[in-house]
């Protein structure tokens, strides 16, 4: 009888060390943003309306109807005057870049953003345990990451991932790669640089799906700073909750919908093919469905099914009437805001804020962030959530406890979403220091259509190469 007491007694010991264990190790996996830095490259290469203008007229293959295609998509962009370029569209370089060119752009945004970063967290280079890089179009010998390694001389054991080709929504995918290590590895620091090349990326040619990418996006990038280390919660900024992918690739359209390619000339350029909203809209409807469980509310979950179960009975007793008011609508039926206190959203243009604010609901608070950060710096592609990330902390909106969910989408054709929890008050105006008391302004008008509207009254094909040049040389 004593033996059995004490064999019960060894069982429930046992069974409490491995409870206390599963907890303990769960600690020691989750991810913390202890710091990030986006990049503002000098003023010397904003991209003004007029430089923007004498880059479009140098391009000798861009007629007079591509040229208004061009004005209306700049005007109707969002997009204002101070974004960046890079050195050679700057320079009227911007159809015979070089492979210089490129590596000079990636290294100009990883000098600043890292060397800024680290000086910020007090951290060494060679304490950098894990190094994550994501830019989609550049892919060089060596790598990226072999690069920063040789630069800031980092040690030998190092983990390092180059990620090209992966689009918009590759600063998650970077995370999620990091997330995976922190979960077999302790108290490691990890280093995740996302950016994207456009050096070398300009478009020359005069077809419409691939002008619209030389609107949309400019020059940036972030460098964020994680780890898993227990004792530096206190310092964290935000703490990973959960993270989901959606992949359609294995569907022709999603696939094809978002490419680089060349053109019938033989011209290298992004394109963007017109069924773009429908599958992004689908890959976004397919990453909620599975994201939603995991970020809202039990008692939301419950309405939404108790609600879809009053429509699946009232449409099968009475199906004329269910049918006559079976309108559609692109909002979602669950209340993200009563699980989410922030939308960080991916700056892809104004058709892609307005058409996520319209599935979730929200409203212009919500929906401002994301909007000033496109005004203020463009599509700057994966690193652009950042800059919204950034926006929301220097207005000072971000508080203990608070919610921040990340949306993105990307060539593939991806959505990603991420759903952060804010572990201290947090107010650094990073990149937003010089301009954030000027935002919002009371218009997002940018003055092309000002500068530029002339165009649009031109008819003759034939005098308006004529009509351009006197106009820039005035």
């Amino acid at each position: 009888m004593e033996f059995l007491s004490l064999l019960f007694g060894f069982t429930v010991m046992h069974l409490c060390f491995l409870i206390w264990k599963f907890f303990d190790q769960r600690r020691d996996q989750e991810c913390y943003i202890l710091s990030y830095q986006c990049y503002k490259p000098s003023d010397e290469r904003k991209l003004g309306s007029d430089l923007c203008g004498k880059i479009i007229a140098n391009n000798e293959y861009i007629g007079l109807n591509e040229c208004k295609f061009f004005l209306k998509a700049i005007v109707n962009s969002g997009i204002g005057e101070e974004t960046y370029a890079p050195r050679n569209f700057i320079e009227g370089r911007a159809v015979s870049p070089t492979l210089h060119d490129e590596i000079t752009e990636m290294e100009e945004f990883c000098d600043d953003s890292i060397a800024k970063l680290l000086t910020k967290s007090g951290l060494s280079p060679s304490e950098i345990d894990v190094l994550v890089v994501n830019v989609s179009l550049f892919s060089s010998v060596p790598s990226l990451t072999s690069r920063i390694i040789n630069h800031y001389k980092m040690r030998e054991d190092i983990k390092a991932y180059n990620l090209a080709g992966m689009g918009c929504s590759a600063s998650l995918i970077s995370l999620d790669i990091i997330q995976n290590i922190f979960k077999s590895q302790k108290n490691k620091y990890a280093l995740l640089l996302t950016s994207e090349s456009l050096s070398t990326n300009w478009y020359s040619g005069n077809n419409r799906s691939m002008i619209l990418a030389n609107c949309l996006f400019r020059t940036g990038g972030c460098a964020i700073l994680l780890t898993n280390k227990r004792s530096l919660k206190h310092k964290a900024i935000l703490k990973l909750k959960c993270l989901v992918r959606t992949h359609h690739g294995a569907r022709d359209d999603a696939h094809n919908c978002c490419s680089q390619k060349e053109d019938e000339q033989g011209r290298l350029g992004f394109y963007l093919a017109k069924d773009l909203p429908k599958a992004a809209t689908r890959a976004f409807v397919d990453n909620l469905r599975v994201l939603s469980p995991k970020i809202l509310p039990a008692r939301e979950l419950v309405r939404f099914l108790f609600k879809s179960l009053v429509k699946k009975v009232t449409k099968f007793r009475y199906p004329k009437s269910a049918a006559g008011a079976g309108a559609t609508t692109n909002k979602s039926p669950l209340n993200f805001k009563t699980g989410v206190d922030h939308f960080c959203l991916h700056t892809g243009g104004k058709a892609v804020i307005d058409g996520i604010g319209m599935s979730l609901d929200l409203s212009e608070y919500d929906l401002e962030p994301a909007r000033m950060s496109l005004h203020r710096f463009g599509n700057t592609s994966a690193s652009s959530l950042w800059y919204v990330l950034g926006y929301m902390e220097a207005k000072k909106r971000l508080k203990k406890g608070e919610r921040v969910l990340m949306i993105s989408l990307g060539a593939g054709f991806k959505c990603n979403s991420c759903l952060w929890e804010v572990m201290r008050d947090v107010g650094d105006r990073n990149v937003w220091d010089d301009c954030i008391d000027n935002y919002p302004p009371h218009s997002l008008a940018n003055p092309f259509m000002e500068k530029y509207g002339w165009i649009n009254s031109i008819q003759d094909a034939d005098t308006f190469r004529l009509k351009l040049a006197q106009f820039f040389s005035n």
